[in-house]
């Protein structure tokens, strides 16, 4: 124990907090000196080429693609189907409302686009998409060949 007791004399958990509260302070000016620089989010940064987060499932007679895009309105979305690739595009605008300047900006404008191969033919025709809280939703049929067929048994 008098190593302990030595061990708190000389250097003491006073010093210890005291050298936290000095990385502390400079983890915070160093997060401020990157807010002020701000970032470009117009091309695709790292991490962005996953961007929106979807999901796409099988519904039986119609393939369904969720895709969560906050911020982005029905007018800046763009959905193209191209044999058996579906992409989804669009920009998320910047907005601050008039006669305001923003005092933190954390969500900043951005273009994105992300394709998805679809597992089989669908009917391009029959597709349909909406977007509800930021939530989009897309449905497009399946070509008849690839629906789902009963196939009836019989006795023999």
């Amino acid at each position: 124990m008098p190593f302990l007791t030595r061990w708190n004399n000389d250097f003491g958990w006073g010093n210890i907090d005291r050298t936290f509260t000095a990385l502390d302070e400079i983890r915070r000016r160093m997060e401020r000196a990157f807010d002020d620089v701000g970032v470009e989010r117009d091309t695709d940064p790292a991490g962005l080429s996953t961007w929106p987060p979807s999901s796409l499932y099988d519904a039986g007679s119609e393939l369904v693609l969720r895709a969560e895009v906050p911020g982005v309105s029905e007018k800046d979305l763009d959905l193209q189907v191209n044999q058996d690739v579906l992409t989804v595009s669009g920009t998320r605008p910047v907005e601050v409302p008039e006669g305001y300047s923003a005092h933190r900006r954390e969500r900043g404008a951005m273009r994105f686009s992300r394709s998805f191969t679809l597992p089989f033919r669908v009917n391009a025709e029959s597709c349909g998409a909406t977007l509800k809280n930021g939530v989009l939703d897309v449905r497009i049929a399946k070509a008849p060949e690839a629906r789902p067929r009963q196939i009836t048994v019989k006795a023999g």
